[in-house]
């Protein structure tokens, strides 16, 4: 099969591969609406639910690039297929964990697994598809991807109705039967595959950085982590300056670093970073201020995310039309004025009294943001790339999502984390028993919402005093996140406004770069 021809049964083929990523988006999302109860069930701290949160972005943002590698050098299908084996026994792990340390370190597993078998989709796409069928084969693939993640605290929440916090971490197991059978017979083997050696050194460097980074970030808020914080950032840091230094000299690098300089290719990856990463931090501290301060049920919390879900699936086909009649650079940033409308009206209107279409609002502008921008900031990837190189680019597209959001993810979970200690601790220092009460009382008070819900169980005579300063330490939080959303969101729009170029000149860029790689 010749590269960028359509395979036979294309439509059954493309169904296949966002059959295999549904799987990925859909365990990346399930957890959100499961935290206020996993927190309940194992007394967790807040660096804990950040931490279960954030590990299956965590466990695919770090193996997605080597994995990707691995991918075009052994055979794509064979890595998707084995993704999907290995998600199974992760599911059943995390269902059935234990405790929170277990749950994190499932949610790791069945990241890898999603890094085995996620960036193959995007790179097959790209190896099977061309012009303007690989732009609305991306636009498709973004779209539902993105739409079956939102649904995901949606069926999450209904299953919390009636079982157990676990049971969400079942509910891709029948998607991934459908997803082997559909792989096995429908998706193609041997599509423009390399047989160059894989750089395992660069693999490696790549996972020991992008994990010690993200631990670093959550860990930051930790009272007397200071230590373990600092020494996740040298190891990062280190990890960085060897991956760099061992790409410049590798005969086959795994991140070539000469097609990582062009402008199309880094600016789409920083801005897919933001918006991807918006998406799931808004997600993530979204579905406990529902669940914990307007006290939304499980279902409720998971309905209330419809219309980012809606929304979402009907604009990212018409972004695929914007792309090619005004280019990327315009689609993304009207995605990102979208995006920022979201985050300002959560940071304004997001109240311990607010109204459903005060959420809503804020859902279907995030909704429509990532419809816009998901679809340029992959396609820009894929398209400023040779084939050859596919599984860098579809790794990178795959960064921007899982990078983006274990990163954003972290920053929000780690400024929710200290800015509810700090609101509910200066309320502590102004009550007037502040002088008698004990250091484990405060520490149980300012540790987690959950662990502040359980101390008025506890102490029924101060619950009303105790869970109103819960609710409005968590609101204080939240603010600190929503802001840190809109700083980011606004640089990422004078990123591209400034760098990304316009469409005549992306065209032009993307010709020259066609013309260089094929000599």
């Amino acid at each position: 099969m010749r590269t960028g021809q359509a395979p036979p049964r294309a439509g059954l083929v493309l169904t296949a591969l966002i059959v295999v990523a549904g799987v990925a988006n859909l365990n990346l999302s399930v957890a959100n609406v499961a935290l206020p109860s996993i927190g309940r069930a194992f007394d967790s701290s807040q660096t804990s639910l950040d931490l279960i949160a954030v590990g299956y972005s965590l466990g695919l943002a770090a193996s997605v690039l080597y994995l990707g590698a691995l991918g075009d050098r052994y055979g794509r299908k064979l890595m998707l297929l084995l993704g999907m084996g290995l998600s199974v026994p992760a599911c059943l792990l995390a269902a059935y964990a234990p405790s929170d340390t277990v749950l994190f370190l499932a949610r790791l597993l069945g990241g890898f697994s999603a890094g085995l078998a996620y960036p193959t989709t995007l790179a097959l796409i790209t190896a099977l598809w061309a012009g303007a069928g690989r732009t609305k084969s991306i636009a498709l693939w973004s779209a539902i991807g993105g739409g079956i993640a939102a649904l995901g605290p949606l069926v999450a929440g209904a299953l919390l109705q009636n079982f157990w916090w676990g049971s969400v971490f079942l509910i891709t197991l029948p998607l991934v039967v459908i997803a082997l059978l559909l792989a096995w017979f429908l998706v193609p083997s041997g599509v423009n595959e390399t047989t160059d050696p894989v750089d395992n050194l660069g693999g490696v460097l790549s996972v020991v950085l992008v994990g010690s980074l993200i631990l670093a970030i959550n860990f930051a808020p930790v009272p007397n982590k200071g230590t373990l914080t600092l020494g996740l950032a040298v190891v990062a840091l280190a990890a960085l300056i060897g991956f760099v230094l061992r790409q410049r000299v590798a005969r086959n690098p795994l991140y070539d670093l000469h097609v990582a300089r062009r402008r199309v290719f880094w600016v789409a990856a920083c801005a897919g970073v933001i918006v991807f990463g918006s998406l799931m931090g808004s997600a993530f501290v979204s579905q406990q201020y529902l669940q914990n301060v307007l006290a939304y049920s499980t279902l409720e919390a998971g309905a209330a995310f419809l219309p980012a879900v809606v929304l979402m699936v009907l604009v990212a086909p018409r972004s695929a039309q914007l792309v090619e009649t005004r280019g990327a650079r315009f689609t993304l940033l009207c995605g990102y004025g979208s995006l920022l409308l979201a985050f300002g009206w959560m940071l304004v209107f997001w109240q311990e009294s607010s109204p459903y279409w005060q959420i809503g609002l804020a859902y279907a502008f995030i909704g429509v943001g990532v419809g816009l921008a998901g679809t340029p900031a992959s396609h820009s990837l894929t398209g400023s790339v040779p084939v050859r190189r596919a599984g860098m680019a579809s790794g990178t597209a795959d960064l921007q999502r899982d990078l983006g959001g274990a990163i954003l993810q972290s920053v929000f979970g780690a400024l929710l984390t200290a800015g509810y200690a700090s609101a509910f601790a200066a309320t502590l220092a102004s009550t007037p028993d502040a002088e008698s009460m004990s250091s484990d009382m405060r520490n149980v008070l300012t540790k987690s919402f959950s662990s502040a819900a359980d101390a008025a169980q506890q102490y029924p005579q101060y619950a009303g005093q105790i869970t109103a300063a819960a609710k409005g330490s968590f609101l204080d939080g939240a603010d600190w996140a929503y802001t840190a959303g809109i700083l980011a969101i606004v640089a990422g729009a004078a990123l591209v406004f400034f760098l990304f170029p316009r469409k005549e000149e992306e065209q032009r860029l993307l010709a020259d770069y066609h013309a260089e790689d094929n000599g």
